[in-house]
């Protein structure tokens, strides 16, 4: 009797074992998937985009993008990073990519632009961030150059995090901490403000 739980238990730890690698995979997959596909968009949008007045706000220029839509390219220099943001947060837009809050602010727009992502993913990059950072929002209109100015850890009733802004900024929000089992109980926030001049898209 003894020896049929501890083996029931074997395979009930087996069978964890192997949902939990197959989810993982799943994510990785996904999010892998997602980037190739809004890459492709973004291509598409850079070259069928011309004739552009990019000295403009990107918020003048064009019409907020429509959920699901790729929203820009997230580019992290010191950290070797390239992302493309998706619009859209709900948990189909972020098994894809990171995303844009809808109703905040565009870049290189007055306000706060909110982008979050998984931290098993696409964001896990930010545990290595720190103040001084530079991180360009490139769109296919136009690039955006923000400077990181803070860093904190917040609890998710913290929703300041997500107020507006009377300057242009940028926010980058994930679950923390960065390795954790299950629903992880705190948010990594990354602040950023807009430094310098508009640039033209390469």
């Amino acid at each position: 009797m003894l020896n049929r739980i501890k083996n029931s238990f074997s395979y009930l730890l087996l069978a964890g074992g192997a949902l939990l690698l197959f989810l993982g995979a799943r994510e990785y997959i996904g999010s892998r998937a997602g980037q190739a596909e809004a890459a492709h968009d973004f291509q598409q949008a850079v070259e069928t985009d011309t004739d552009i007045d990019r000295t403009a706000p990107y918020s003048i220029r064009v019409n907020p993008p429509h959920p699901g839509e790729t929203f820009a390219k997230l580019i992290i220099p010191r950290l070797d990073t390239e992302l493309y943001v998706i619009e859209g947060d709900d948990a189909a837009d972020l098994r894809r990519a990171p995303g844009h809050m809808i109703g905040t602010a565009l870049p290189g727009a007055r306000g706060n632009c909110i982008i979050a992502g998984h931290r098993d993913t696409h964001f896990r990059v930010l545990k290595d961030i720190r103040e001084g950072d530079d991180i360009v929002l490139q769109t296919p209109h136009g690039q955006y150059l923000y400077r990181v100015h803070n860093t904190r850890i917040v609890t998710p009733k913290a929703t300041e995090v997500l107020d507006a802004t009377p300057d242009p900024e940028l926010s980058l929000i994930t679950c923390y901490p960065f390795y954790y089992v299950g629903s992880a109980p705190k948010r990594f926030v990354v602040e950023a403000r807009l430094a310098g001049a508009v640039q033209p898209a390469s």
